[in-house]
């Protein structure tokens, strides 16, 4: 089964800075794990409207799916919504129906509709809101780039209202086997194995632990038979290194 892939753009001058630490990222690849949709690349911007608008165009043209997280607040450097809008060469301004969503949201938490919060009712033309029940101000989808909060309770919520709109494929299974040996004493017959089983990811992930180094070998796939096999062999030439 073809898997429909997906990238991730991750926009902020605070996470290029170490000021803030991206969660978000993790949760996304997770979430899209067990959906059967891969996460194939994630890139980081800074607040910056060429470099937001050029990696959404590049994103967007290579993968089925591109979510942004970042950057759609109501500061002046919250300049998302207007770069996918260039990206896609859509207008932009205030719309009646995320203008509603928090007008009706301050009004009953008695806190003023003001110019700053009202720019996080700017939606692009054509596009379709994304639920937040988080904190009512809305993300949205244009083309195939799902646009999102930074603030990992409201993007989390904001995944959980687009995931199900998503075909994936079958999920993604996963096998790991931990080897007192480094990865200079396995790689040949590891090779060798991945070349037999090259419908499986193989990865190698070295570690040193009181003095001896070990490898961690973790197979991928979507078949559980093909997985149960290829961990099988590996378990086999383990024992006889």
């Amino acid at each position: 089964m073809t898997h429909p892939t997906a990238a991730m753009l991750v926009i902020g001058d605070e996470i290029l800075s170490g000021r803030t630490r991206d969660a978000n990222m993790h949760y996304l690849a997770g979430q899209l794990t067990a959906k059967g949709i891969p996460l194939k690349e994630v890139r980081v911007v800074s607040d910056d409207a060429p470099a937001i608008i050029d990696a959404v165009r590049a994103l967007s043209a290579r993968y089925a799916h591109v979510f942004t997280s970042g950057g759609i607040g109501p500061t002046h450097d919250d300049i998302t919504a207007d770069c996918i809008a260039a990206a896609f060469d859509r207008h932009i301004d205030v719309r009646a129906d995320a203008r509603q969503l928090l007008a009706d949201f301050y009004r009953e938490t008695g806190r003023e509709l003001n110019d700053a919060r009202l720019r996080m009712a700017r939606i692009p033309d054509d596009a379709v809101l994304i639920d937040n029940p988080v904190s009512v101000a809305p993300g949205f989808q244009l083309e195939n780039v799902y646009v999102m909060a930074g603030v990992p309770s409201v993007f989390q919520a904001m995944v959980a209202s687009v995931l199900p709109q998503l075909t994936g494929g079958q999920p993604l299974i996963s096998e790991s086997l931990r080897i007192l040996k480094g990865e200079g004493d396995i790689a040949a017959p590891l090779g060798e194995l991945a070349a037999r089983y090259d419908d499986l990811q193989i990865g190698s992930y070295p570690f040193q632990q009181d003095g001896r180094y070990g490898t961690n070998i973790v197979l991928r796939g979507t078949d559980p038979e093909r997985l149960n096999a290829a961990l099988a062999e590996l378990k086999t030439f383990a024992g006889d290194l």
